[in-house]
């Protein structure tokens, strides 16, 4: 017999289990990045909407032939005034666009608590594909306003309140499917690379809308609109939102345990334990994180119901039960800060490299993509950690606790040249986006399915919409404080930050010791 070709031999060296992960883990790629690839047009367009103003006046041009040859390049619709697109055309246009961002954030913050609760109610391909559909339609809509002629202010802040509403379907949704999937075995280091959607949506976005905003900064919106449209109808195409689904092998046998979270979920058997062992968590990470007393365990079961033929279905938990789930609130709390710390950085570090390094607002902007970078290394680097010592509050804190002299560094470095702030821009972004997208990911999952729920996976949407939707509150306030601060000079700014990462690691302090005093029970056992 011939020997299998080696393309042949890979693909068969797979189970059909494993190549469904793989295609469940890009697809929730793909479609979450889709979402950020929407998100980013605004801060590319904000210089068009005020271009002409700003280049005469604010951005200092080698010469005045390349001033001349700039604006010659531009093809000026009627509808444009000399100082760019009306309203955003007079003196306080940084508060109107800024207007813009807030709104949009808010909403944000607003729609994630309620999100979760709708989602976990609903099919999640139905839900997601939705939220896709009616998210690129808003998308677009701040576009048309380009071709349609329109200079209301409010028709651009209502179509940031709509999409900010929409789009809180995507980050539940994805984060419950992919819990649904992947096991806590290595749930850290695979939601760290998974969670780089994020960076890579940015940088797609960014490239797309900069394609046209010189041009047509209408098609900047219109172009990623009809993008996350499509990847909507995608979504309802294949998107599978749990392995029983499809009769996959990595659901629970009938022998097993009606448990659906951790291992469990993927047909490890379940040892039998006498009555004294089932009083201990089958997950050793679980229990390090996230113990708690009897009462609160029992309170949670109650939205279990066993039906005539001895099936559980599970109802939805809801809001306050959420909440009593140990660790949400002190994750929650934790987030608000660390989204906080991190959209300061999105939405203020071009402003800032501008300053300092004083580059034009293009080199800016491209500089500081280097923080998405870094965030991408810290994201899979806080998630390897925690796997490997099982402790995902004493890795998020280790890495806040580093974050804070890092960010003073990075003030008084940045100003020594160019090199030197390339360094820290990558050094910054691993240890600010590490903790927050450990708690986004892994750790939503982690706290979705944790042990008191019993098996009920649906509160994974809830739990993940809960701390998401805090983080958001924190993601409004940041930029809102840097630009109320910054007047007063950047140090201020940088000091403003690492008191929020010392106020998010002080939300852990708790959790942390649980961990260490458990680690510390542990081997105690071991040497007796």
């Amino acid at each position: 017999m011939a020997q299998l070709p080696p393309g042949i031999r890979f693909i068969t060296s797979f189970s059909r289990d494993q190549w469904y992960r793989a295609f469940i883990f890009s697809l929730t790629f793909l479609l979450y990045a889709s979402f950020h690839l929407s998100r980013k047009p605004i801060s590319i367009v904000k210089g068009e909407l005020h271009k002409h103003c700003a280049a005469s006046h604010e951005v200092e041009l080698n010469s005045y032939k390349e001033y001349a040859a700039q604006i010659q390049s531009i093809k000026k619709p009627s509808n444009v005034s000399q100082c760019g697109w009306e309203p955003f055309d007079k003196n306080n246009y940084k508060q109107l666009l800024g207007a813009l961002d807030y709104s949009f954030l808010c909403a944000y913050a607003v729609g994630m608590y309620l999100s979760g609760l709708i989602g976990e109610r609903l099919p999640i391909r139905y839900y997601l594909t939705v939220g896709m559909l009616v998210s690129g339609f808003f998308t677009a809509m701040f576009g048309l306003g380009y071709f349609c002629n329109i200079h209301n202010l409010w028709f651009y802040i209502m179509a940031q309140i709509a999409n900010g509403l929409v789009q809180t379907t995507g980050w539940p949704s994805v984060v419950t499917c992919i819990g649904n999937w992947f096991g806590k075995g290595r749930r850290g280091l695979i939601m760290g690379i998974w969670n780089s959607h994020t960076s890579v949506g940015n940088i797609l976005g960014s490239l797309i809308a900069a394609h046209w905003v010189s041009t047509c900064w209408g098609l900047s919106f219109v172009v990623p609109g009809v993008i996350i449209a499509v990847m909507g109808i995608v979504c309802f195409l294949f998107l599978i939102e749990h392995p029983k689904d499809i009769s996959c092998s990595c659901t629970l046998s009938s022998t097993s345990k009606s448990f659906l979270n951790g291992a469990s979920r993927f047909g490890v058997p379940m040892p039998n334990l006498n009555t004294k062992e089932t009083s201990k968590p089958q997950d050793p990470e679980m229990q390090h994180l996230l113990t708690d007393n009897e009462n609160s365990s029992s309170s949670l079961n109650s939205s279990t119901v066993v039906t005539g033929e001895g099936r559980h279905r599970t109802a939805a938990i809801s809001f306050l039960g959420a909440l009593r789930i140990p660790g949400v609130i002190e994750f929650s709390l934790c987030l608000l800060f660390a989204k906080l710390v991190s959209y300061t950085f999105l939405f203020w570090l071009p402003l800032y490299i501008t300053n300092v390094e004083h580059l034009d607002a293009k080199r800016a902007g491209d500089l500081s993509t280097l923080f998405d970078v870094g965030g991408i290394f810290g994201g899979i680097l806080a998630g390897l950690i925690s796997d490997r010592l099982e402790k995902r509050a004493s890795t998020c804190g280790m890495m806040l606790l580093l974050a804070a002299p890092t960010l003073y560094m990075f003030s008084a470095v940045s100003k020594m040249g160019l090199e030197a702030t390339i360094v820290m821009l990558l050094i910054s972004g691993a240890l600010v986006n590490g903790p927050y997208a450990l708690i986004t990911t892994a750790v939503s999952a982690d706290l979705g399915t944790h042990k008191s729920l019993k098996g009920n996976a649906r509160a994974l949407s809830t739990v993940t919409a809960i701390i998401d939707g805090t983080g958001s509150v924190g993601a409004a306030l940041g930029p809102l404080l840097a630009g109320l601060i910054s007047p007063s000079g950047w140090n201020n700014v940088f000091y403003m930050l690492m008191m929020a990462d010392a106020c998010a690691l002080l939300f852990l302090l708790r959790l942390i010791q649980k961990e260490l005093r458990c680690n510390a029970d542990h081997t105690l056992f071991k040497e007796h």
